[in-house]
């Protein structure tokens, strides 16, 4: 019994470890779209968006088709209805809310709410069973709130206030993305069938489905002009960040999800901030200021201090039938 305890307890840090470590490399890949505006400066967000879900949509299918005929008959109607809600909420949804906000709240207002992402899914997530209470994640979400202050700090202060419709559809984007994160843990929880590199890959072709929607409104009546070149380095870029931060990052960020509580998944988020934030500094060819280095270090040690509470939380260990049951009520 007791070797059998400790093979147990061997599995659950192991699963753990990659549950961070897939967290961490997903964060990486997402904070590579931080640098798409800037790499094709002439095509407004809206067409990258668009352009981005079209061809994640093309090369998930392409990726699943070897396995569409058992992936098809090992979901059944209500996974199917879930697939196009957390396609529609945590893409489409989620950036034109995002979209709105910026144009009429600003970047700095928008960046400081969503920023909040971390704090919402792990708040939502210490709710959930065998999670640590709240005063427990109390050190974890303190630093994570300070160094999302900090990082905002000078941008904020250098901006005016945003209009009301703005900050409500920024705070629509954060409840957007945060009931897709939760919900999409909670699906990865009951199919244990599906591998989170399939849950992706199907996301990803009902997603591109969706994005059609977004081909009119970006596409259409633009007055710019593009040479083929332009248009060449916009077809690299969009299918770049199809591969890497869709197809790859969101595949990791599943195995992260179905590794991790939801709590210590919530706080993987702010490694998109992180890596964003360095890719940002090396792009404008600067060593983050003394205010930016306290808030990275301040969000790294949110992280490690949440993963620390999971860890003194005895017992707090889900076994995949005690997932499965929960994602059940």
């Amino acid at each position: 019994m007791a070797a059998f305890r400790t093979g147990a307890a061997t599995v659950s840090v192991n699963k753990t470890h990659l549950g961070i470590a897939s967290g961490i490399v997903a964060g990486a890949f997402w904070g590579l779209v931080f640098l798409a505006p800037r790499l094709a400066a002439g095509f407004p967000p809206l067409q990258l968006s668009a352009g981005r879900y079209l061809a994640y949509g093309l090369v998930a299918t392409v990726l699943v088709a070897p396995s569409w005929r058992r992936l098809k008959g090992a979901l059944g109607w209500r996974a199917w209805r879930a697939l196009a809600c957390l396609s529609f909420i945590g893409n489409i949804l989620y950036y034109v809310l995002l979209a709105k906000a910026v144009q009429t709240g600003g970047v700095a207002m928008t960046a400081f709410v969503i920023g909040l992402l971390p704090l919402a899914v792990t708040i939502v997530g210490s709710r959930t069973r065998h999670a640590p209470s709240l005063r427990a994640l109390l050190p974890s979400l303190a630093c994570s709130a300070a160094g999302l202050v900090c990082i905002s700090w000078q941008s904020l202060a250098a901006s005016g206030p945003g209009s009301l419709t703005g900050l409500l559809c920024a705070a629509g984007a954060l409840v957007s993305w945060t009931a897709y994160a939760v919900s999409n843990s909670r699906w990865l929880a009951r199919l244990e069938h599906v591998s989170a590199q399939d849950w992706s890959l199907l996301t990803g072709a009902v997603t591109g489905l969706e994005a059609i929607v977004l081909v009119v409104p970006a596409f259409c009546g633009d007055t710019l002009v593009h040479s083929g070149a332009d248009w060449l380095r916009f077809a690299g870029l969009i299918g770049a960040m199809a591969v890497f931060c869709s197809v790859l990052g969101n595949g990791l960020w599943n195995i992260a999800s179905r590794a991790l509580p939801l709590a210590l998944t919530g706080q993987m988020i702010v490694f998109e901030t992180i890596f964003a934030s360095l890719y940002g500094y090396l792009w404008e060819g600067r060593w983050p200021t003394p205010l930016e280095g306290l808030a990275l270090t301040l969000l790294v040690a949110g992280v490690v201090m949440c993963a620390r509470a999971h860890r003194e939380e005895t017992g707090a260990a889900r076994t995949p039938v005690e997932a499965a049951a929960e994602a059940r009520t």
